[in-house]
């Protein structure tokens, strides 16, 4: 048995992590059932967590207004094309860092760790106008490329702490056999390192796909917004119908939870093995 003074320990973080888990979980659920209830039954007294009558048509009105579905499309095709490009450019960035010597490595590296100290509204000026020069605004491409700048650090970081970790003998065993560092990027340490990319996926994925501030600084063109800013301009025009604006936020939520869902296996091992090692 436990002495009471553990069990009292135990007993007290077990019910701040249930409390924790309640304050995170109520709210969730109150939208999920808000989504699938009619109007009517929204703001009734007092408030019922379970919908008395269950119905889709907010889902379907909210899809097929305010141009969501094009909305969803737009920031889908941000957060993948920034999760590839990303994933990639990153990974050759750390497999350099980790394996070869060449002068101003470490200047490198530190400066990569710098950015991550910045704050990104400190940025968004400059950023503003380098989009701008390029004739990127109104564009999904000045998304992109803002987004991969605010991602690659981050990511290098992680992947070339697992990298690191990599045994070398199997990379020297391909370079007996006459393979070149290419092949060994792409056919050892590439499959070896999913749990590592899988991370750093969920992470960039996250990020473009919820990102609201700089969508909202370089995007005046109704037709190319994302998803944060038409939640939120959905939200001004149906301010009393929160049904709708729950139904469309639960499905903005559903690609980041099948993303993570499908990952999550690989996420705590490829984060910590990124994170310590290096």
């Amino acid at each position: 048995m436990l002495r009471p003074q553990k069990f009292l320990s135990h007993t007290l973080l077990y019910a701040a992590l249930i409390f924790g888990a309640l304050v995170m979980v109520i709210p969730f659920l109150y939208m999920l059932s808000t989504a699938f209830k009619g109007q009517i039954y929204i703001l009734e007294v007092p408030p019922s967590f379970l919908p008395k009558e269950i119905t889709l048509q907010n889902f379907v009105d909210a899809w097929q207004s305010n141009n969501f579905a094009r909305y969803f499309g737009n920031s889908l095709m941000v957060a993948l094309a920034t999760t590839a490009v990303s994933l990639v450019v990153s990974a050759m960035l750390s497999y350099a860092l980790a394996r070869f010597d060449f002068f101003g490595k470490n200047i490198l590296f530190y400066a990569i760790l710098l950015t991550l100290m910045l704050p990104n509204l400190m940025l968004i000026i400059p950023e503003f106008v380098l989009v701008k020069n390029l004739g990127l605004r109104n564009n999904l491409f000045g998304l992109v490329l803002v987004y991969l700048a605010f991602s690659i650090p981050l990511n290098t970081f992680l992947l070339r702490g697992f990298f690191e970790g990599l045994p070398r003998e199997l990379e020297e065993a391909v370079l007996i056999d006459g393979g070149s560092y290419w092949t060994i990027f792409w056919r050892i340490v590439m499959p070896l390192s999913t749990p590592a990319l899988a991370t750093v996926a969920i992470f960039t994925f996250l990020f473009a796909w919820d990102e609201f501030t700089w969508a909202l600084t370089a995007i005046d063109d109704p037709l190319w917004r994302t998803l944060p800013i038409a939640i939120a301009t959905f939200h001004g025009e149906h301010a009393t119908q929160w049904g709708l604006v729950f139904a469309a936020s639960l499905t903005a939520i559903a690609p980041v939870i099948f993303v993570f869902v499908s990952l999550q296996r690989y996420f705590v091992k490829g984060l910590t093995q990124g994170a310590v090692r290096g």
